[in-house]
């Protein structure tokens, strides 16, 4: 399957398509030629992206956190595709919570698995049929984070961690139908998710004892402006959807993408600094 005349690349699904990275691999995708479903809970969402999209592009009501959401969708792109099946599945949906895990709230700690990680795995299960079928490929949109834990993190980390064994374990589930699974590992990317980020940390910050403040105060309003800067100086997202491009086109597409000279950078110390000299460097890089 190459990409190149934009011609008979079959149809995808794209989980959290509403901005970012997801936003960028629906547009990109589309641009290609393939059929794209662009997963979003806002239908003002699906209509922006039909606003920049050829017809070809689909909005698709999915929240992968609902198990009846998820199942419609599949339906539907069921009804859409037929026998054709789907070439691609691309899980990117994602949220970022930060907050000590001293103080946490578990409800907040299991949202952030529920999101990145089980509503993962769900939308797998419910596409697999429709990818063996045309013998597609999964792409798991994962982080550097789940290489390296930052501080304050933690929960986000898990998730990403989690990801990459379940990537791993899936791939190789997968091996008999010849169904890919690459997982990609950004580093900064410019996108609204480190905004939303900060965000919900605030107001997770709201629901933590004094003793928090007390404790972490300083740390949390340096990881804060951390975030900020990140969103900066991050890649675009196009070029993540590029990386994507290739994980479902090429002959020979990886098992793992690190994207941005960041996230290579990072996997490089970790196999020659000792963890806790890479603690030194961390918190001072984040001015903790």
């Amino acid at each position: 399957m190459e990409a190149g005349g934009g011609r008979g690349l079959g149809a995808v699904v794209i989980t959290g398509a509403s901005s970012g990275i997801g936003r960028g691999c629906a547009l990109h995708l589309d641009s290609l030629g393939f059929q794209v479903f662009a997963g979003v809970r806002k239908p003002s969402d699906g209509e922006r992206l039909e606003s920049d999209a050829s017809e070809r592009l689909q909005p698709l009501a999915l929240d992968v956190t609902d198990a009846d959401s998820i199942g419609r969708a599949a339906s539907q792109v069921a009804e859409s595709v037929q026998d054709r099946g789907l070439a691609g599945l691309v899980n990117n949906a994602g949220v970022a919570i930060s907050a000590p895990l001293e103080f946490i709230p578990i409800d907040e700690l299991r949202r952030q698995l529920e999101v990145n990680l089980v509503g993962q795995v769900a939308v797998t299960q419910a596409f697999l049929p429709l990818l063996r079928r045309a013998k597609g490929r999964v792409v798991n949109v994962g982080s550097i984070g789940g290489k390296v834990a930052l501080p304050f993190l933690g929960a986000y980390a898990a998730s990403k961690f989690a990801m990459e064994a379940v990537s791993d374990s899936l791939r190789r589930e997968l091996l008999p139908w010849g169904i890919s699974v690459s997982l990609l590992e950004p580093g900064s990317v410019s996108t609204p998710i480190w905004e939303k980020g900060i965000r919900t940390g605030q107001e997770v910050l709201e629901r933590l004892p004094p003793e928090a403040h007390t404790l972490y105060g300083d740390a949390i309003d340096a990881l804060q402006k951390a975030a900020g800067e990140t969103a900066e100086r991050g890649v675009p997202p196009l070029t993540v959807a590029k990386v994507v491009e290739h994980a479902l086109t090429s002959p020979r597409p990886k098992t793992r993408y690190a994207v941005g000279r960041d996230a290579k950078m990072r996997i490089a110390l970790t196999r020659v600094v000792p963890d806790r000299t890479m603690d030194r460097l961390i918190t001072r890089a984040m001015g903790l």
